[in-house]
């Protein structure tokens, strides 16, 4: 394997990472955007005090909070206008989220908290964000889970590699992009967008965790108050609705030198970055959720189409974390390993229906209505299982 050495140390950091960990007593079930989670409630004497909070489109109320270590439940309430996300955040990484809360919706989000002060992000992308102090607690417990955790500990560090391959593509492939920008080339500035962008989606769970660079990469319109006329609406959509909306590359080379600095800014914070367990674990069901509460209406893609090219980049990152985390989950759960496989193949096959000759994918446009919601309840299937990784692997 090639890189070996250059990656021979991450099996030893993670190592303590993993060491530190202990699994909650159960697993944290992704709420979904439907009635009855707007009455959801857990009963269970054994579960910690559940911190309200609302999300307008101003911010956070209130804007301050004050809770103690160990696990907390926050009860979160959109009472903007549109789907919103909430963010934990220590300095520019992100702790812990919750996404795509629908506008009148309630969602639940359990979360392990260490001690210090932390950022709330609320909503809008440009709204101020809120301030939540984690005081140290007395007593905090967390019972052991049976995971085998020299398997746990090999199979992030091999995703730690995996990561940082395609970060490294990300980074070529969008200099192919930005380069015919600025050189004013829009058939090959098109053609490459969608196999530049696709490398962010396949490292998403790791990629967002520094808001600050998600925020200038990825961002949609709708997470600005202009909307697309907005200054700080940068990165890969910006472009994107340039050169399939608008059909020019005029004036977008300060925005495709932006995306490009920040590609390699990204590519430098991954080398060094220690990936949670729980951070990987979850991350194949945040992949296929953000697919099935947002992705298959067409919204990100919504100028250029390409929304297929990034459903099967989110698929194939989960489809790596599981095949990595195989024989953990083999052992821990073999039924639910099984369901999971199935659900893939699913998946897999709707999106090969619509693959072309030269190894992409059809425009969303061709899509049929039936197909998606086909493709929306497999996925819906998947996501479900995937969410009781944690729980089954005991990380937290």
């Amino acid at each position: 394997m090639k890189n070996v050495l250059k990656y021979s140390t991450i099996i030893c950091l993670i190592a303590l990472t993993v060491a530190a960990c202990e699994s909650n007593k159960s697993s944290d079930t992704a709420a979904s955007n439907t009635p009855e989670a707007k009455v959801a409630s857990d009963t269970s004497a054994n579960n910690p005090t559940e911190t309200a909070l609302s999300v307008t489109d101003k911010g956070c109320e209130p804007n301050q909070l004050t809770v103690t270590s160990g696990q907390n439940n926050f009860v979160l309430t959109n009472k903007s206008s549109k789907p919103v996300e909430w963010e934990i955040l220590s300095g520019v990484k992100v702790v812990e989220e919750k996404e795509n809360i629908a506008p009148g919706f309630v969602q639940k989000l359990k979360t392990n908290l260490q001690p210090g002060d932390y950022d709330m992000a609320c909503g809008l992308r440009s709204n101020p964000k809120g301030k939540l102090t984690v005081k140290a607690g007395v007593g905090d417990s967390q019972a052991k889970g049976t995971v085998d955790q020299g398997q746990l500990v090999g199979a992030i560090a091999e995703y730690k590699v995996y990561i940082t391959k395609e970060i490294d593509q990300l980074v070529t492939k969008t200099k192919i992009l930005t380069d015919a920008v600025i050189a004013g080339d829009l058939p090959k500035a098109q053609k490459t967008y969608a196999s530049a962008h696709l490398h962010y989606e396949r490292t998403e769970p790791v990629a967002e965790l520094f808001s600050d660079l998600d925020k200038s990469m990825d961002s949609r319109a709708d997470d600005f108050a202009k909307k697309e006329a907005d200054p700080q609406f940068t990165g890969y959509h910006r472009l994107e609705k340039a050169l399939f909306q608008d059909k020019t590359t005029k004036g977008m080379k300060p925005y495709a030198e932006k995306l490009q600095k920040d590609g390699l800014d990204l590519q430098k914070r991954i080398a060094t970055l220690t990936i949670e367990p729980k951070k990987m674990v979850g991350g194949a069901a945040d992949l296929i959720e953000e697919v099935g509460k947002t992705k298959i209406s067409g919204e990100e893609d919504r100028y250029s189409h390409t929304d297929l090219w990034d459903f099967s980049a989110n698929v194939d990152g989960s489809q790596k974390i599981v095949e990595l985390l195989r024989p953990v989950i083999q052992k821990a759960n073999p039924e639910l390993l099984g369901r999971v496989d199935a659900n893939f193949t699913k998946v897999d096959q709707k999106l090969a229906k619509y693959k072309t000759p030269d190894g992409g994918f059809a425009t969303y446009d061709k899509v049929s209505e039936a197909d998606k919601k086909e493709m929306k309840t497999a996925i819906a299937s998947l996501a479900e299982d995937l969410s009781q990784l944690r729980g089954t692997l005991g990380v937290e």
